[in-house]
């Protein structure tokens, strides 16, 4: 996992729902918490995440075997957009994850639908691989 150069405002909250773009068996996820967010900051406050952040998730839709699992997933698409150093916003129309198969950032799915940004690409080579567009 690789540093982002931008800075990435958080627009997803503990407790979100988030559709998944792959075909994992996975539908509607629901953010647990953030992987490596929270180290410093407010006492008790939940940590936040946004594009290219490991979250754990559980499934709320799916597949029978996959739902009410915790399950480890890369967020690749928010709606609230965030700033390039080139000074270009990016925005996207919904927000979603790719679910993958461990921490190490091999993905469950074989197929990515719809547009990833350049920070997750970088940041998650494996999960680039499988993207279709990178914006």
């Amino acid at each position: 996992m690789q540093p982002i150069k931008s800075r990435i405002p958080k627009g997803l909250n503990h407790g979100s729902y988030v559709e998944t773009c792959d075909n994992s068996g996975a539908k509607v996820l629901r953010v647990i918490s953030v992987k490596g967010g929270g180290s410093k900051g407010v006492a008790g406050k939940k940590p936040s995440c946004g594009v290219g952040d490991l979250i754990t998730a559980s499934v709320r839709r799916g597949t029978p075997e996959m739902r009410k699992q915790v399950v480890f997933a890369v967020v690749v698409r928010q709606r609230m957009p965030f700033r390039r150093p080139s000074g270009e916003r990016v925005r996207f129309e919904d927000n979603a994850a790719v679910v993958l198969k461990d921490e190490s950032g091999s993905p469950k799915g074989t197929l990515i639908k719809g547009a990833i940004p350049r920070e997750v690409a970088e940041r998650w080579p494996m999960v680039s691989k499988l993207a279709t567009i990178i914006v």
